[in-house]
């Protein structure tokens, strides 16, 4: 059986086998790709990293989504990349924390980058399948988003302590 697609009407396995070798490659590509950018674009939230104010200082993620009992259980794959392994908080090592803040915003962007190759599939995928591709990219990736936008606002949290206490 074939299906109508944007690249005319393919096989439906193709279309499976298509999306199922795209997604890992896409993922790698695109964790690659932001890990190897410099650190100083990650140095300020902008329009995609600045926490929002229902987000309470990630007070809403720890009581609407209880994100401290699961978060562990992700992967943890920005290490794989070369760069920061972010499984460990150096409380009171403000240089350490503004770092880890750093790579939260990295890691935020490079799980919004794989999100967008929900874009790339619409080549391949009829008009039908685009939820599914849709739900895979958004299922797979707004927990990650989560946990780094709840560690950022602990880490914050963290940061201010440590920044009170060094200066006295």
């Amino acid at each position: 059986m074939r299906v109508a697609t944007p690249l005319g009407r393919l096989p439906w396995w193709a279309v499976i086998l298509g999306n199922a070798a795209f997604w890992p490659v896409w993922t790698v590509v695109a964790g690659f790709v932001t890990q190897r950018a410099a650190a100083s674009r990650f140095a300020n939230d902008d329009a995609i990293t600045r926490l929002r104010a229902f987000e309470g200082d990630g007070h809403w993620y720890r009581d609407r989504l209880d994100i401290h009992a699961w978060k562990d259980r992700l992967p943890e794959a920005g290490a794989a990349f070369g760069g920061f392994a972010k499984r460990s908080v150096r409380a009171g090592d403000i240089e350490h924390l503004e770092t880890f803040v750093v790579e939260t915003r990295r890691a935020e962007h490079a799980h919004w980058r794989m999100v967008s190759g929900v874009l790339v599939t619409c080549a391949w995928n009829p008009w039908w399948a685009m939820p599914v591709n849709m739900t895979v990219a958004l299922g797979s990736n707004l927990p990650c988003i989560a946990v780094q936008r709840y560690n950022r606002a602990r880490l914050r949290r963290l940061l201010n302590r440590s920044r009170l206490t060094y200066a006295r």
